[in-house]
């Protein structure tokens, strides 16, 4: 079991650049797949990038795909969000997440969530 904490949220105007971080303690985190997800007020929770343990394989939802860019640093076990370009429709709670399968877009097939961190973008 992973505890995993989120950084990095804000206030960010429409076309500026943000970079979420999640720090994770616990054994083994470079064996896990590793994922972001949001859920804006009213809407449910939804994938927006993962990344693999193996060959940091990458996936990303099509609604941020060429604007988000998912990355792991497994010495510090941390891994990032960097968000260019972001749009008031990507107002939402950031959670970071871990799972052993590959790279899953589900959110029942993570095992451990961060707590979110706020992301709010003006127009």
């Amino acid at each position: 079991v992973q505890t995993l904490v989120e950084s990095g949220g804000g206030l960010v105007q429409a076309g500026d650049s943000l970079r979420l971080s999640c720090a994770a303690s616990g054994s083994t985190f470079s064996r896990y797949t590793m994922g972001w997800f949001r859920q804006a007020p009213d809407k449910e929770r939804e994938f927006v990038a993962a990344i693999s343990w193996l060959r940091n394989m990458t996936r990303y939802a099509d609604s941020v795909k060429g604007r988000f860019t998912i990355s792991r640093d497994n010495a510090k076990n941390t891994v990032y969000l960097q968000m260019n370009s972001p749009k008031p429709e990507d107002t939402a709670i950031y959670f970071c997440a871990s799972s052993t399968r590959d790279r899953p877009a589900i959110a029942w097939m993570y095992d451990a969530w961060g707590q979110g961190t706020q992301v709010t973008v003006s127009s």
